[in-house]
């Protein structure tokens, strides 16, 4: 039994020897990038939402191509009028609470409350609108170029700014 045992920790060994030296021919990892709240660097939210909003990007660039990640800060009271992406939108909520609808028409009644932990995930295209209450921060991430198409021409905020 010792035998069998002792052949068996060996064998065992061998193979972690295996993996440990297929892990060590891997091409080199990318940079390990990590944020604390304090590291994050806020600014004015983009043209294509409200007034009020803040923004700071974790990674990559949302005007290109490719992943990346954000987290938008929304004051309370503030709304985000119905709109679609052309891509797929992942929402966390990171803290505070935001509350969000589906449809081309803004509708608190229909909209269901996300707390502090919570995920949303809207497909490409799908009409939805956000709001909160007391404020709060989300981060996003998608694939670029991150564009806001709102359902309504006349709520959008570039428009104003025309």
């Amino acid at each position: 039994m010792k035998q069998i045992i002792s052949v068996l920790f060996f064998a065992a060994l061998a193979a972690a020897g295996s993996v440990a030296l297929a892990l060590d021919e891997q091409p080199a990892k990318s940079e390990h990038v990590r944020f604390t709240p304090a590291d994050l660097k806020w600014s004015d939210g983009p043209a294509s939402l409200p007034a009020g909003a803040k923004i700071a990007i974790l990674n990559g660039d949302p005007k290109k191509a490719g992943l990346f990640t954000m987290r938008l800060e929304f004051p309370a009271g503030f709304k985000i009028p119905p709109h679609t992406h052309p891509a797929a939108e992942h929402v966390t909520v990171i803290s505070g609470s935001f509350h969000m609808g589906h449809g081309a028409k803004f509708d608190e009644a229909a909209a269901h409350e996300l707390t502090a932990g919570s995920f949303s995930l809207m497909p490409a295209g799908m009409q939805h609108f956000g709001w909160t209450k007391t404020g709060c921060i989300v981060q996003v991430h998608a694939m670029g170029p991150f564009e806001i198409n709102y359902v309504n021409p006349a709520d959008d905020p570039r428009q104003a700014k025309k």
